[in-house]
C-alpha cells in the first residue's frame, strides 16, 4: 500500500510536524503526488518548489519533488530562500503553484509545507481535500520533468524596484539587520550590498540549528541582540526577521520594539496618500488605535481573522492595498503581489524613515498613545486550546459583555479591550490587552487571568 501522509499534520493554514516523530520524507512524498494531482486536476501543468535552511528541508524537498512528479506535473526548482522568493517565483514563472518546505518560525525540529494553488494560498479545506486524497489513493499518475532555477538576483531585483534611492542616499542610513540565520540571509546580503547608507548584517549565514537566538521577533527576548546592536553602533533602526523571512520586526534609534500594528500604521501614510478611501485590513489582536489612525487619514479600516491565508483572501474580496498582523505578517498589494513579503516590507519602512525628519523614533512616536502589552502566549495542549476560547465565550454572553467573535473573542470594557484566541500554528493561547493607562490595562489582565483559571490554565505573570 502507498505511503499516505500522517493526518496529525494538517493545520489550517499550512501542513507541519517534528521531523522524525510526524513529519518525515515518506509524508513528503506522498503530498507531493495528492498536491501534484489537485494541481494536474485543475488544469496546472507546472509548479515551483523552495526550501528554507533547516537541517531537515533538503531532504523532504527531495522526496516532494518525487511525488510532485509521480502526479505528472513538472517541477522547477527555485533552491533555498526565504517563502517570500517561492511565492515571487509563482509569480515571475507564471507556475501553477508553488510549495514551500518550511519550519517558519518554529523551533528547529519542525519542519513543514506552505503552499498555493495558482496565485492563490493552499489553505482550509484545500489542505483537507489532500489529506482525503492521499488516504484514499485517489491519485494522477504520470513522470513529470524537473529541471532549476536561479530566481535570487531576479527577486532582489525585483525588491529593489520600489526603494526610494536618491531619499536613502540622502539620508545616509546607519540600519542593523538581523536575519537569525533564517532562510532571508542570503537575500539581505545581497540586497544590502546595492543600498544607500552603511549596513550591518547580523546572523546572516544561514544556520537550521539557529545558534544566535530562535527567529521569531514577535517574542522581545528575540529582540535583544539587534537591540543590544543599535545602540552599539548608534543605528537609526534596526530590522529582524522570522525563520522564513515573512515576519518582520523593527527596532528605533532609542532601542524600542515597533510592533506589527505600529508598523501596519506607519506603512498605511503613504498606500492612502496613494488610493484615498482605500480598505486596509489588520487582524484582530491589532491596537484600536490602529483602526483609528486608519480612518483619520481616510481609509477604511477592516478587522479581520489571524492567519495569513485568511489575511490574503480577504485582501482579494475586499480589493485591499495592504494588510498586516501582530505577528509581523504584512502584505502589500500597493506596487506589489499582495504576500507577505517581511523583506520588502522592510524596503518601504526604509523609505518612509528615509523621508522623515527624525527618522523611525519620530513616526513611533507620532503615533496615538496607548498602553498595551505584546502578544502573551500561554502553552495549551493543541486540541483543549480549541476548546476553551468557546467556554470563555459562553460565560462572557451570560454576563453581557460587549463580545466581537470575529476571531476568538474580543471584549470591549470601559477601560479597552482584551482578546482571547488559539494560535493557528504553535500549542498556546494568545492574548492581548490595551487601555488607556495602567490602572485600566492592570484591570483587563485581572479580567483575562479570571477567564483563564475558569477554563483551568493557570496563566505566567503578565
Amino acid at each position: 500500500m502507498a505511503h499516505t501522509f500522517n493526518p496529525t499534520v494538517l493545520r489550517e493554514y499550512d501542513i507541519r510536524g517534528i521531523v522524525g516523530k510526524t513529519l518525515g520524507t515518506g509524508d513528503a512524498r506522498a503530498l507531493g503526488q495528492a498536491f501534484g494531482s489537485m494541481v494536474r486536476r485543475q488544469g496546472g501543468k507546472t509548479i515551483c518548489v523552495g526550501y528554507d535552511g533547516r537541517l531537515s528541508s533538503p531532504d523532504l524537498e527531495q522526496a516532494l519533488v518525487e511525488g510532485v512528479c509521480a502526479a505528472g506535473v513538472d517541477v522547477i526548482r527555485v533552491g533555498r530562500g526565504p517563502t517570500p522568493m517561492l511565492y515571487f517565483s509563482v509569480y515571475e514563472l507564471d507556475t501553477d503553484g508553488g510549495i514551500m518546505i518550511t519550519g517558519s518560525h518554529n523551533p528547529p525540529h519542525y519542519n513543514g509545507f506552505k503552499m498555493m494553488i495558482g496565485k492563490a494560498s493552499c489553505f482550509g479545506e484545500k489542505i483537507a481535500e489532500l489529506g482525503r486524497m492521499s488516504a484514499a489513493g485517489d491519485l494522477e499518475q504520470g513522470t513529470g520533468t524537473v529541471r532549476d532555477e536561479n530566481i535570487l538576483e531576479r527577486y532582489v531585483k525585483r525588491l529593489l524596484q520600489d526603494v526610494d534611492l536618491p531619499a536613502l542616499e540622502k539620508a545616509g542610513l546607519k540600519v542593523a539587520w538581523d536575519t537569525g540565520h533564517g532562510a532571508a540571509g542570503e537575500v539581505v546580503s545581497a540586497l544590502i550590498k546595492e543600498l544607500p547608507g552603511h549596513h550591518v548584517l547580523l546572523n546572516g549565514e544561514i544556520d537550521g540549528t539557529f545558534p544566535a537566538h530562535h527567529p521569531d521577533p514577535t517574542v522581545e527576548e528575540n529582540l535583544v541582540q539587534i537591540q543590544d546592536c543599535v545602540a552599539q553602533e548608534e543605528c537609526d533602526l534596526g530590522l529582524a526577521f522570522d525563520g522564513d523571512g515573512d515576519r518582520i520586526g523593527a527596532i528605533d534609534g532609542a532601542g524600542r520594539v515597533v510592533w506589527g500594528d505600529q508598523l501596519l500604521a506607519i506603512l498605511s501614510r503613504e498606500v492612502l496618500e496613494d488610493l484615498p478611501g482605500a480598505t486596509i485590513i489588520a487582524d484582530v489582536k491589532a491596537s484600536q488605535a490602529l483602526f483609528d489612525h486608519i480612518a483619520e487619514l481616510g481609509g477604511r479600516p477592516l478587522m479581520w481573522k489571524t492567519g495569513h491565508s485568511l489575511i490574503k483572501s480577504k485582501m482579494v474580496e475586499t480589493a485591499a492595498p495592504l494588510a498586516g498582523e501582530m505577528s509581523g505578517h504584512i502584505f502589500f498589494k500597493h506596487k506589489f503581489y499582495g504576500f507577505d513579503d517581511a523583506i520588502y516590507v522592510a524596503l518601504r519602512l526604509l523609505n518612509e524613515v528615509a523621508r522623515t525628519p527624525g527618522g523611525l523614533k519620530a513616526l513611533k512616536d507620532s503615533l496615538p498613545k496607548v498602553v498595551n502589552t505584546p502578544e502573551l502566549r500561554f502553552p495549551c495542549e493543541e486540541e483543549r486550546k480549541f476548546h476553551i476560547v468557546p467556554e470563555v465565550h459562553r460565560r462572557l454572553k451570560a454576563a453581557g459583555a460587549d463580545v466581537d467573535a470575529t476571531d476568538g473573542v474580543r471584549v470591549k470594557t470601559a477601560d479597552g479591550w482584551w482578546l482571547l484566541r488559539p494560535s493557528n500554528t504553535q500549542d498556546v493561547l494568545v492574548a492581548r490587552c490595551e487601555a488607556a493607562d495602567e490602572e485600566g490595562l492592570a484591570r483587563l489582565k485581572a479580567i483575562l487571568t479570571e477567564q483563564l483559571k475558569a477554563s483551568g490554565i493557570e496563566p505566567p505573570p503578565m
